[in-house]
Formats: structure tokens, C-alpha cells, sequence
């Protein structure tokens, strides 16, 4: 059973310590029957401010703010070993000390930060890629005056043989013309 000292103590350990600290077995369920029994203790008659009933009220109400403290300390630290694991790849650092709920968000979160560097990679890699597709190299079999590109610049004259890169939606229509034809980049 969890006593208001245990509590104190447990988030005394936490605030002072680096790492995740290891919480008693079942030490949810333990605080759920420790408030439980402290709320009907505070609930119980309704006694003056002068009896045990202010106190017991008091005491539920720091029990409930310790209580607070403790997780919320917990989940900071959750994510900077979400930040540590993710940027370093060890993932099982004060894994064993989390309690079941706080491995699942663990567990989620650095999966959702390495999709998320994944996806940072593929769109900073595959913007290279995309912006050299983009243009196509093709070959001018007729002589070209100057004309406006879809970006509104003006662009040629172009004249035979002359072997240029530009945009892909341009060189199609030039190719389907019969202006250029495309040149194999291989």
C-alpha cells in the first residue's frame, strides 16, 4: 500500500535524478486505492475546519499534486529519451524503468520521429531529384524564334542541331510539334 511519505519520497528521487526512476509494481493502481481511501477519509462527516477533516482534505489535495509533479516529470524525460533514442538510434535506455502506458508512448513517438526523419530525408533527397526531372534534354530540328516559357520568360531563338535543357511540359510540346526531338540521357 502507497503512503503520502512513499509518494513524497518517489518524486523526491525523481526531481533529483537524471534518469527515469523505477516505480514500485502495479504503482498506478496502488495511487488509484491510496486517493480512493483518502477521498473518503476527507469525505467522511462533516466535522469543523478543527478536526481531522480539513487535514485529510489538505492531504488529498497535495497527494494529488505530488502525484501530478511525478508525472509530469516523467513525461519530460520520456521525451528527451524519445529525442536521445531517435537522434542516436539506443532505444532501451530506462526502458525498464516506464511503466506499461509510458513504453507505448515511447515506443509510438520514436516511430513517429524516425517517419518523420525519414520522410525529411526522402523530401530533401527526392527535391533533387524531382527538379532534374524536371527538365528534359532535346535537340531542335527546325529553326526556333524566341518564345515565352510557363514561367513567363522569354526563351530562344533556338536554331538546327542545337541541343538544349528545359522544362519537360516545354520540350513535350516542342517534341509533339515536331520542332525538337528528345535526346536519351542515359
Amino acid at each position: 500500500m502507497l503512503s503520502y511519505g512513499d509518494l513524497y519520497e518517489l518524486l523526491r528521487k525523481e526531481k533529483y535524478s537524471e534518469n527515469l526512476q523505477a516505480l514500485p509494481q502495479g504503482f498506478v493502481s496502488d495511487m488509484a486505492d491510496f486517493l480512493m481511501e483518502q477521498k473518503g477519509a476527507a469525505d467522511d462527516g462533516e466535522g469543523s475546519i478543527l478536526d481531522g477533516n480539513f487535514r485529510s482534505k489538505k492531504q488529498l489535495e497535495n497527494s494529488v499534486a505530488l502525484f501530478k509533479e511525478l508525472i509530469l516529470r516523467r513525461k519530460k524525460k520520456l521525451l528527451n529519451l524519445i529525442f536521445v533514442a531517435t537522434e542516436t538510434g539506443i532505444m532501451k535506455r530506462d526502458y525498464e524503468n516506464m511503466l506499461d502506458f509510458e513504453r507505448k508512448i515511447f515506443d509510438v513517438l520514436a516511430k513517429t520521429f524516425e517517419e518523420g526523419d525519414k520522410e525529411l530525408a526522402r523530401m530533401i533527397h527526392g527535391g533533387k531529384e524531382k527538379e532534374r526531372n524536371e527538365n528534359s534534354m532535346i535537340l531542335f530540328s527546325e529553326n526556333t524564334e524566341q518564345f515565352v516559357d510557363m514561367a513567363g520568360k522569354l526563351i530562344g531563338p533556338f536554331n538546327v542541331g542545337e541541343l538544349v535543357n528545359l522544362d519537360s511540359s516545354l520540350c513535350s510540346i516542342l517534341v509533339s510539334s515536331g520542332k525538337a526531338s528528345y535526346v536519351d540521357e542515359k
